[in-house]
């Protein structure tokens, strides 16, 4: 019989934790984060969502690079 889970209230998530739930969203993994918790992905999930956060991670630095560097 598994754990029963408390549903996660999204106004208390860090801001740096939302990036990871955003992408959760747009793989269609949301829902099931929400019902069974992280440690219910497979490891190709998790690692997807892991690469795309450093992907974007990264365009947001350079970003703020090149920001910077235009004023």
């Amino acid at each position: 019989m598994g754990k029963i889970r408390k549903p996660i209230d999204m106004s208390k998530v860090k801001p740096e934790d939302m990036l990871k739930y955003e992408i959760a969203k747009e793989l269609g993994l949301f829902d099931q984060v929400l019902r069974e918790g992280w440690g219910s992905l497979s490891a190709k999930e998790t690692g997807r969502i892991g690469g795309i956060m450093t992907r974007k991670r990264k365009a947001m630095e350079k970003q703020m690079i090149d920001t910077i560097k235009e004023e």
